[in-house]
């Protein structure tokens, strides 16, 4: 059974967890710093290497009516690349209403009120993930 990174992708933030297929659990895992939507690719390579996915999933924020936004295009760009540099495949997950659910397992109204806001992607990244394990047979 594969190893899985899950990825909550954010232009500040990009939220990281990891699973595994045959306990199908999602664990929140770090969060990696990006500039303007660009990421640390040396962070990553080693979050890669270490943990060894066969797998990576990426959020993909939708409109609440299932319609792509701006922030779909750049998640998959994101997705695209980790692909392109590593050659690891990607899947995507929709990933709407996320950080309003870990803002609520953390309990909190807003990510400005949380003590350590990485918690909160790195949350979302796990509950994406989650998400993906849930629907996989």
């Amino acid at each position: 059974m594969r190893t899985i990174l899950g990825f909550d992708y954010g232009l500040k933030n990009i939220g990281v967890a990891v699973g595994q297929e045959l306990t199908k659990t999602a664990n929140p895992l770090t969060v990696i710093k990006a500039r303007d939507g660009i990421p640390n690719w040396d962070d990553i390579e080693a979050l890669l290497t270490e943990w060894q996915p066969e797998l990576l999933i990426v959020g993909l924020p939708l409109n609440m009516d299932g319609t792509e936004q701006k922030m779909t295009l750049a998640a998959r760009k994101f997705g695209n690349r980790l692909n392109g540099r590593f050659q690891i495949a990607v899947e995507w997950q929709d990933e709407r209403l996320t950080t309003f659910e870990a803002l609520e397992q953390l309990g909190i109204r807003s990510k400005m009120q949380a003590k350590n806001r990485s918690d909160v992607d790195r949350i979302s990244a796990q509950l994406i993930l989650q998400s993906w394990l849930n629907q996989t047979v």
